[in-house]
């Protein structure tokens, strides 16, 4: 059941209901007034911009692009993959992501995948689908191969760069090694940007540790616990370094290993 009504006197006399909690006209909330409950200090207000021009005209203001499918519809692939537009594509990708020969063919060979999809699912003929797969693909190589010509993408610099920072994060040479295969990098590539750019194993090992905190980073008491040290150990062998390196690392006094990480993050 509703609570009574209380009469309040309103303007020429007149009466005016009010349930209880209610607000007259004229009166805020605390929250709305910017206050607390006790009026000692301010609450924050968050500002609002005023909408300055409609939706529409906002809307007006957006990137034209293809409409958005319903839900369960085809997507438009939208035109073959042509030379030119694979171009347009790898320089694009390049512009923000570093990347090998090998690597940028994968990138654009997976956005040809991505469109002969597409195209299947709009009913394109699959005859016509593969001939232009067939094409765009060789396009992708041609394109890969003239942008390393021109040293817009560099392996070498790709692989010097990656060595550095990899080791810089406490990887080994094998793990860096591995990384840059996998990358695509020629063997004589990784070869020299481990000879120039990646340190000795025991200072990543020991910047590994360090990450951890582990061995001289860790807990002293660790190194007598067998179930701590084996942990430590398979933790430096899973990043790739030896046993001898690994219980060198671990077994480092604190400040010597505390020396060698800083003036490894110094190169």
């Amino acid at each position: 059941m509703s609570g009574p009504v209380r009469r309040e006197p309103g303007r020429a006399g007149e009466g005016t209901a009010r349930r209880p909690g209610a607000r007259a006209a004229g009166e805020h909330s605390d929250r709305e007034s910017g206050w607390d409950a006790t009026g000692a200090a301010p609450l924050p207000v968050s500002p609002i911009a005023p909408n300055s021009e409609s939706d529409d005209a906002a809307a007006a203001k957006r990137a034209p692009g293809r409409a958005r499918p319903r839900s369960g519809e085809p997507v438009d692939p939208g035109p073959v993959p042509t030379a030119g537009r694979l171009r347009e594509a790898a320089l694009a990708h390049l512009a923000r992501f570093a990347a090998t020969e090998a690597g940028l063919v994968r990138v654009l060979d997976r956005k040809i995948a991505r469109w002969s999809r597409q195209a299947g699912d709009a009913g394109r003929p699959s005859d016509e689908i593969a001939a232009a797969v067939r094409e765009a693909r060789e396009a992708v190589r041609a394109v890969a191969a003239s942008l390393a010509g021109a040293r817009v993408v560099d392996d070498a610099a790709f692989a010097e760069s990656r060595a550095r920072s990899l080791s810089r994060g406490g990887r080994s040479r094998r793990a860096i090694g591995a990384h840059l295969a996998g990358r695509g990098v020629a063997p004589e590539l990784i070869e020299t940007a481990l000879e120039e750019a990646a340190g000795s194993d025991l200072r990543s090992a020991v910047l590994q540790a360090r990450r951890r905190r582990i061995g001289p980073f860790g807990d002293p008491a660790a190194l007598d616990d067998p179930a701590a040290w084996n942990k430590a150990l398979a933790a430096l062998a899973r990043a790739g370094f030896d046993r001898d390196t690994a219980e060198r690392a671990l077994r480092m006094d604190p400040q010597e290993a505390e020396a060698f990480a800083l003036a490894r993050h110094a190169l």
